[in-house]
């Protein structure tokens, strides 16, 4: 290759291990000259990665899913040696609902079915009073945020194509969103879900991984075909960003990676809001309650980096479930396709694990086979899949 390696990124805490990477010289240290280029939404991260604008891209796992099927733009086949964060979404949401679902909750407030419940509650009531559905914002049609979101409300009956609306809005774009009354909620990466926290204006719900035990979100992402071409740079990006990922997860550089990532030119937020993010700690009502989860965001630790295609085929379910594509046994062999772990295990010279993934789990609805996508998606009554 000629010239340094161009990859985009959206301002996420779980870019972090390839911000990391670069900027500690562990990516130059591989040999790989790189410019990271921050954008704002993901259609341009998408746009730019297929067209080679960009040679790879932080890219949210569906859309990388998407673009290989060809849905809702070009047919452009991704890879995705790398898991860039497990898990790290969070549903946040205005005082006004925030109130209104704890008047109807019945049970613990963390819980995800107490919450769809009380939230079926505040819809009907609404309903009856002739208001407006309430609107909740999400990153991209493709993307982990719409899926967690329907799943979550579905779980109670609520239609999130007939109760509710969703809206697409981009990342930076929430918190401004949710202050001028143009959405109720959001699902959004960290750190956003944090800033609309310290600005009064919202309250954590959930952390998604109270939804999903265990959920891939963003991807290190590259077309195919480059992937093929340059199997080198593969390679040692993927090093790089799992060597980004350790000095992370290493509770004596925490202080370290959170002033490396609040640099303007890329998360640009403050450094203590993203320590919190990194150690699962957050604020998450203005009054200051704090809740804590290990399992908040994964960037490096208990195998997070290691593609699993398990997570590949529930994606694949959540897009036929929506109906924004049919279930077919090359649809779902594609999808699984897009997660690549031999790769990442050439890159680090090792044999694939002995051990199966960590467990792929929910909240509701019924254990997740790949091998049986079709009996998963009849055991849910809310949809737009049809058999």
């Amino acid at each position: 290759m000629t010239g340094p390696l161009r990859i985009g990124f959206i301002p996420l805490v779980d870019a972090a291990a390839l911000i990391v990477a670069v900027d500690k010289g562990f990516a130059a240290a591989e040999g790989l000259e790189v410019e990271l280029v921050r954008e704002v939404s993901w259609s341009n991260v998408r746009d730019k990665l297929n067209i080679g604008l960009f040679d790879a891209a932080h890219l949210l796992a569906p859309v990388a899913i998407a673009s290989s099927l060809g849905l809702g733009h070009v047919k452009v086949p991704i890879a995705a040696p790398f898991n860039l964060g497990i898990n790290g979404n969070a549903i946040t949401v205005s005082p006004a609902l925030h109130a209104a679902l704890m008047e109807e909750i019945d049970g613990d407030r963390f819980d995800p079915l107490v919450t769809a419940k009380a939230l079926a509650k505040v819809v009907a009531k609404r309903r009856k009073l002739g208001a407006d559905p309430l609107t909740f914002g999400m990153t991209f049609p493709f993307s982990t945020h719409n899926y967690q979101l329907r799943f979550w409300m579905a779980a109670a009956g609520v239609d999130p194509d007939e109760d509710v609306r969703l809206v697409v809005l981009p990342p930076p774009y929430m918190v401004d969103s949710l202050a001028n009354g143009h959405v109720d909620a959001f699902c959004v990466g960290a750190p956003w879900n944090s800033v609309a926290v310290d600005l009064g204006i919202g309250h954590i719900l959930h952390f998604v991984s109270d939804i999903l035990v265990r959920a891939a979100e963003k991807v290190l992402a590259v077309r195919q075909v480059w992937a093929d071409k340059h199997p080198d740079v593969v390679a040692a990006l993927v090093r790089a960003a799992v060597k980004g990922a350790a000095f992370i997860e290493d509770p004596a550089n925490l202080s370290e990676a959170a002033r490396i990532l609040a640099q303007p030119e890329r998360i640009g937020v403050d450094a203590e809001v993203i320590q919190r993010t990194l150690t699962g700690r957050l604020k998450i009502s203005p009054d200051g309650t704090l809740r804590e989860s290990g399992r908040y965001l994964l960037v490096g630790r208990e195998g997070a980096g290691r593609p699993d295609p398990v997570q590949a085929a529930w994606l694949y379910a959540q897009m036929v479930r929506w109906g924004q594509t049919a279930l077919t046994p090359d649809g779902v062999k594609t999808a699984m396709a897009v997660f690549r772990p031999e790769l990442y295990d050439a890159a680090l010279g090792q044999q694939s694990p002995a051990e199966a993934p960590a467990a792929f789990g929910a909240f509701a609805g019924p254990a997740f086979d790949p091998g049986n996508i079709r009996g998963h998606l009849e055991a849910f009554e809310v949809g737009r899949w049809k058999a």
